[in-house]
């Protein structure tokens, strides 16, 4: 599974043709983001059954909308999925052992050994391959070739206002209500954080398949009432010397939990896919 995005020859159609599977805050920011450009279509989209007439609307008659891969009326070129953890196994696998390449915007669910195995034997099968965006953080690059030389050490820090961490397991427990200042609501490994907090800890997983893994990568969590935007922090060190990178990202408006770097990123990944060809 690649962790950063590259260029890669695609060949065939003059456009790119994508399918989107999620159409939430960050799927809805890329179908807009990318609309009326010359490159990239999103062609298809899956969403959950609840939704696929709201979305039909929205998007128009141009673009298909189902509830699953099977209900598509054509096989995707390649697909991008924004749909969170379950999406991987319910839609992303099977495209894959379909032939079908795709990206995973979703890493956290793959702290997940059982899933994760399932991933690597579907790309196998399929003779595909898997993206995994970097979403909300930057310096995945610098961390992967830090750890060719040797990693002693890596943390990752998450801290959100506080309403960014509403359903969470801080929130079901009482413990958002009662904070008024800067409180770290978790702090262990990677692989639980990302278990626990599925759709905020998806930088805890990036970082970890970056660099040390899900045991070795210590996490932090922090809610903090003062806090404007959503603040990633990744510190290591290694054979190579010590690395500090700090993004403040501003959430997206229509979800605070998510930055809206992360809807970025997949656009840049999409468009740098079709720097030479598009998709077969």
């Amino acid at each position: 599974m690649d962790i950063q995005p590259s260029a890669g020859a695609l060949g065939g159609d003059s456009r790119a043709r994508v399918t989107l599977i999620g159409f939430g805050a960050i799927g809805s920011t890329v179908f807009d983001t990318l609309a009326g450009g010359s490159a990239i279509v999103i062609d298809q989209i899956v969403t959950s059954p609840r939704s696929v007439e709201a979305v039909r609307r929205r998007v128009g008659a141009s673009v298909a909308v189902a509830s699953t891969v099977d209900g598509l009326p054509r096989r995707p070129q390649f697909a991008l999925e924004c749909a969170g953890h379950r999406a991987i196994s319910d839609h992303v696998i099977p495209l894959l052992r379909r032939g079908v390449d795709c990206a995973i915007a979703s890493v956290g669910a793959l702290a997940d050994d059982a899933l994760r195995e399932a991933l690597n034997d579907a790309t196998a099968s399929g003779g595909v391959r898997v993206a995994l965006l970097s979403g909300a953080v930057g310096g995945l690059d610098a961390l992967s070739a830090a750890a060719v030389g040797g990693l002693d050490e890596v943390r990752y820090t998450g801290r959100k206002p506080t309403d960014g961490w509403r359903d969470t397991p801080a929130d079901a427990a009482g413990v958002l209500d009662g904070i008024r200042a800067a409180t770290v609501i978790f702090d262990g490994p990677a692989g639980t954080a990302a278990r626990l907090y599925p759709k905020n800890a998806n930088v805890a997983a990036a970082v970890a398949l970056a660099g040390v893994g899900f045991e070795r990568t210590r996490v932090q969590l922090i809610a903090d009432p003062t806090a404007t935007t959503n603040t990633h922090t990744i510190w290591a060190r290694g054979v190579f010397g010590e690395l500090r990178v700090e993004i403040d990202g501003n959430p997206l408006a229509q979800n605070r939990k998510t930055s809206a770097l992360t809807a970025f990123s997949a656009v840049h990944f999409l468009r740098d896919r079709c720097v030479a060809q598009t998709f077969p």
